[in-house]
């Protein structure tokens, strides 16, 4: 049977490529972004009590209310904005749900949406299956800033939304209150909507503070915002996020989500809304949590021919490997993988064109004590 693929660039996403991969040479996986520690107990204890009391039938579309409710108090607590726990909070089934639910709620065939490269994988596929155009703006290849002046140069009539990701995913690199204010500005005279994914919100590090757009009336106003409890909470398995986004735009959101997947995963919606009341210790202090890692894991590669580069927020390090191979950074990662035992994530696959000779790949750092030092004692090898 012929049939016309409607992702004819899509084949298995690279994770699942080197994550498989890993599994079959026995390497360690510091490719695919997860820890190895588990969630809060409490949370568990919740999740656990919540299923025993019967919390096991379909939730509300929109989520139940007192996670909403609990959402809502933390945002404002967190950014200074309060959205409407009925009317702009949606719980999904992962960000990853979010982000197709939102562009396929507002990107209509032959409209334009930017996407700053690299960019996570699932946004391109998001904005084809739509019938949207993606279109490719490099960050700067050293620091991975944003060029504004390219994003600007980037709008056209047709532009619908723009996608924007901090702390940025492969990189770690932040936007500065100087972005915000800058992409307020280039939007202002447009009907440019924003879909800012902001999954690794509370991973900061060395004193910076995350600068949501939801500080920011003016682009909270056009914007969906993203977030992960799988990130937040060690639970990536459990597969939960939400969206907030004016009445508007959730209103045509949950048009998406309810036909998608309707609802998200009862008990343990009731397990999150106990723990943001109870424990707001655990987000407020995430950053705090993860930096002696990160710090850990930069001195141990200091032991090698690995050059990191700098981490301002998320749980993955970059480094350039240029002092061990010239091969291009797949065929690196594989060789990595195969021959020497650690798991690594080319960033080619967050390009549509990679820049010429770079040569990085991505760590994750989200990983305990002993996994870090015994994937370091391999890459001392190189």
């Amino acid at each position: 049977m012929q049939i016309q693929s409607k992702l004819p660039k899509v084949g298995t996403t690279i994770f699942t490529v080197m994550s498989q991969l890993a599994l079959e040479h026995g390497a360690i996986n510091l490719g695919q972004g997860f820890p190895d520690f588990d969630p809060p107990e409490f949370l568990v204890d919740a999740l656990a009590r919540a299923m025993r009391e019967g919390r096991n039938q379909y939730a509300p579309m929109s989520g139940i209310p007192a996670l909403r409710q609990a959402i809502a108090a933390k945002t404002e607590a967190m950014y200074g904005h309060r959205p409407d726990a009925d009317a702009e909070i949606t719980v999904t089934s992962g960000a990853s749900e979010a982000i197709f639910d939102a562009v396929a709620a507002v990107v209509r065939p032959g409209e334009e949406v930017i996407v700053l490269d690299p960019c996570y994988d699932c946004y391109e596929p998001a904005i084809a299956l739509a019938g949207g155009v993606a279109v490719h703006v490099p960050l700067h290849p050293h620091d991975f800033s944003v060029d504004w002046q390219r994003v600007k140069d980037a709008i056209t009539p047709r532009t619908r939304l723009i996608f924007i990701n901090t702390p940025h995913n492969p990189s770690g690199a932040m936007l500065s209150a100087q972005d915000m204010a800058t992409l307020a500005e280039i939007l202002r005279d447009t009907p440019v909507l924003v879909l800012s994914d902001e999954v690794y919100e509370h991973i900061v590090y060395d004193g910076r503070r995350h600068e949501s757009v939801l500080r920011y009336p003016e682009l909270a106003a056009r914007s969906f915002v993203v977030s992960s409890f799988g990130k937040t909470y060690h639970c990536t398995g459990w597969k939960l996020g939400y969206c907030i986004a004016p009445r508007a735009l959730s209103a045509e959101f949950r048009k998406v989500h309810q036909y998608n997947t309707f609802c998200t995963f009862a008990p343990a919606q009731w397990a999150f809304a106990e723990m943001i009341e109870r424990h707001p210790e655990h987000h407020l202090g995430l950053g705090a949590f993860y930096q002696p890692k990160r710090d850990r894991f930069r001195e141990l590669l200091t032991r090698t021919r690995l050059l990191p580069l700098p981490v301002p927020g998320g749980y993955f390090q970059l480094v350039d490997y240029s002092q061990v191979s010239d091969l291009p950074d797949a065929e690196f990662a594989r060789w990595l993988t195969v021959e020497k035992g650690v798991a690594a994530i080319p960033l080619s696959p967050f390009y549509q064109t990679a820049p010429a000779g770079q040569r990085l790949v991505r760590l994750c750092f989200a990983k305990s004590e002993e996994t870090l030092q015994a994937a370091v004692a391999r890459l001392q090898q190189l």
